[in-house]
This record gives C-alpha cells, structure tokens and sequence, in this order.
C-alpha cells in the first residue's frame, strides 16, 4: 500500500512516500480503508521529533475516516462507513497517513451520512476533543456564555460552531481584525481582538464574566482567561500553542476564588472513561449535512502534497482544518 513515513525525525522533507506492506488487523482491531484524514500540529511536533526518538520507520496521523476493510472484533460490516482517532495511531502503532489504518475497535465509530469524505474527515480529532472539553469537562449548558480563546484555530472553529448549536452565547478571539467576518460567520456572537489582555474587554460585554472558557493558546493566556470568568465559573485548557509551563502561577493571586482550572487530553478517547460509543459524532455529521453547522474545512490537500501542508500548519496560513485526500 501507499504510505507517508518518517524515518528519522526533521522538516518536512522527512515525509516521504514509499510502498510498505499493508497491515493485518490483531483481535479486537479494524482495519479501514482511509479516505481522507484531518491534518493536526501534534503530528508536525511528531515529524520534527518532539514525541522523542523515532527509532523505526514510522507512519505519522491521529485520525482518519473510510471504509471498514475487515473487523476482527465482530462490531463493525465490510464496507460501513467509520472514523477513528487517537487510539494509539502514530505512537503505539503505525497512523493514519496511508491507504489503510488498524485501529483499536474501541476507537472506531460508526456514522451514516452522506457528507463528503473531505467533509467527513473535519469531525473526529476536533469534534470529539470539544466533545470532551465542553460536555464533560465544563458542563456546559443552553442559555450558557462561553469564551473561545484562540477562535481561528480547528479547535476554535470546532468549539464556536458546537456550542452555537448547542445554545450557548459565544465569544471568540483572534490576534487579526480581518478574522472577525471569517469568526462571524462560524457563529461567534461576539469577537474579541486579543491583544493578550482581553479579561476587561469581556466583562465589558457580559457583567460578572462568562460563565466558563475553552482556553486553546494555552500558558501564554490562561491567567488573563481565568480572569474573565464569573465567580463559580470554569476554564478549560485544551491547547499549547504558547508552551506547556506555566511559570510564576501565584494560586492567591492568579488564581480567581471559586473559579475552577481543568485541562482536557483526547488521550482518554476510546477508554472505559471516555467510550466513544457516547459521542455525539453523528449528530455532529447530520448537523453538518443539513447545514445547520457550518462547516470548519480550510483547505483539501491531495495525498502527494502532504509537505506543503505540513509547511502551512507550522506557518499558521489556514484557519480551520486542513484535510488529505485519498
């Protein structure tokens, strides 16, 4: 089969596509036939050797939708259509960037829609991390204010349209006036230009603060985000754009009373925490379809272009999800 692989870890001239063998399922594994993945920066932090020594050659990608090729675990039929994420893709086991995928069985799912498989490959990382973040780390519910911090990133895109769908008020941000139509029309009721001190500016719209916030920036924001929340309020951190150490965090004064920090891993899809037979993916898609969520795709890339998308994730060009087609 086709296949993008590393062998040792660099820029993106270290993807490279060769033929390799093509993967047989163990028990309780499926194995898809890929029809497209979603991009992610983690598998660029993953080329670049951030994940540690890349010992073997290696198949990068956390996610990918298509057909079931064969189950060995009696869950799914011959050609249903599925999408599965993390699992262990790209670190435990090889990933999603080739013609076929073994996936655990827990992290695969099954959806009936007539999406595109471009359009298809948009919903599993990002949907079920906010999935995770806003319905079982924040609670969130209708009626409800929610700050996005970080609104043009895939998990901005992806949070904005859901919590719209779900009822809530949203508030985004973005560092660049001319992403405020783009926020808009994902349906952000109010967008926040962040100049890295956005707390006043929130308080300003909504007395007290928002009832809780998707900090997706990560350490270089996350105090000012806590202090934009009401009291009894919740932040969520599910991104580490600016880092992963916090320095200097003074829980007296940093820290807002009764204000509530949490931090959400898509590690956890698939386990008997998590199980992804929960997950709203299918509303999701049907809500897609119907055009009731605006789609979150950027760009569609083919499979021989897998470098040059690489080059635009690292350079921030595209807002949104960036998708490979097979």
């Amino acid at each position: 089969m086709k296949a993008i692989v590393i062998t040792k870890p660099g820029n993106v001239d270290a993807l490279e596509i060769k033929e390799v063998d093509e993967p047989t399922p163990p028990s309780g594994h499926v194995k898809i036939r890929t029809k497209a993945f979603g991009l992610n920066r983690a598998e660029t932090y993953y080329r670049a050797g951030a994940f540690g020594e890349i010992k073997e050659p290696r198949i990068p990608g956390i996610e990918a939708v298509g057909e079931v090729a064969e189950d060995n675990s009696g869950k799914f039929r011959a050609g249903q259509k599925v999408i599965t994420a993390m699992g262990g893709l790209m670190l435990a086991r090889h990933g999603s960037y080739a013609e076929y995928v073994i996936a655990p069985a827990s992290n695969v799912v099954a959806v009936d829609t007539e999406l595109s498989w471009e359009q298809l490959a948009t919903l599993p990382q990002a949907y079920l991390t906010i999935w995770g973040a806003l319905d079982k780390n924040l609670n969130i519910q209708k009626g409800e204010t929610l700050l996005v911090r970080g609104g043009t990133t895939t998990l901005g895109f992806a949070a904005i349209t859901y919590a719209k769908a779900r009822g809530l008020k949203v508030v985004a941000t973005t560092r660049s006036k001319s992403s405020v139509p783009l926020l808009t029309r994902q349906g952000a009721d109010e967008v926040i230009i962040d100049d890295g001190d956005i707390a006043e500016k929130v308080r300003a719209l909504f007395s007290g603060g928002v009832d809780c916030a998707l900090e997706i920036i990560g350490a270089a924001t996350v105090k000012d985000t806590l202090k934009a929340v009401r009291q009894w309020g919740q932040v969520c951190v599910v991104g580490i754009l600016s880092g992963v150490v916090l320095k200097n965090f003074n829980f007296m004064s940093d820290l807002p009373n009764t204000v509530r920090l949490s931090f959400f891993s898509s590690s956890l899809f698939g386990s008997p925490q998590m199980p992804l037979s929960e997950s709203p993916i299918q509303w999701i898609a049907e809500q897609v379809e119907s055009k009731k969520m605006p789609s979150i795709i950027s760009k569609v890339y083919e499979f021989d272009q897998i470098r040059e998308a690489h080059r635009v994730i690292e350079d921030n060009q595209a807002p949104g999800k960036m998708v490979v087609r097979l």
